[in-house]
């Protein structure tokens, strides 16, 4: 029997946004195009991102001659808990523990006596807090170290 393999829980989406912002936490201001090459990001995708993640406050963009786009906070001040949530919604397994997300689960008489609610949920509350903790900044820190042991 060959064995089955999850998927990733992000979505494309969401990893192309967190390349995106280490793009430029990491070089400063850039265009679109310089972006997308920095990231690996199809630019298709990333015009939508980017908006996205200006309509949120993550960015700032600017058009025209010297625009571009930029932080608009600083890399430890952005949380991946905000850009997964803006990108991929709830960080819950299951829509019954969902702090932003919840829906009652169909199969489920009673969440009061769910063994499954229980366990998602503490894997919820787990996730969370480490999501929380983790900020772009620590990103950049962990990438750098990366670099620097090749």
């Amino acid at each position: 029997m060959a064995a089955r393999y999850i998927r990733g829980m992000l979505n494309k989406r969401t990893k192309y946004a967190l390349h995106a912002l280490l793009a430029l936490a990491e070089a400063g201001p850039l265009s679109a195009e310089r972006i997308a090459a920095e990231a690996h990001v199809p630019r298709k995708f990333l015009e939508a991102i980017l908006t996205d993640l200006a309509k949120a406050g993550i960015i700032v963009s600017r058009k025209g001659r010297g625009g571009g786009h930029q932080l608009a906070h600083k890399p430890k001040d952005i949380r991946m808990t905000e850009v997964i949530r803006l990108f991929n919604g709830a960080i819950a397994l299951v829509p019954c523990v969902s702090l932003n997300f919840y829906e009652p689960c169909a199969e489920c008489p009673d969440e009061a006596t769910c063994a499954v609610h229980d366990v998602f949920l503490e894997v919820r509350v787990a996730t969370v807090r480490m999501l929380e903790k983790a900020t772009l900044a620590d990103m950049l820190r962990r990438k750098e170290k990366k670099v620097t042991k090749i």
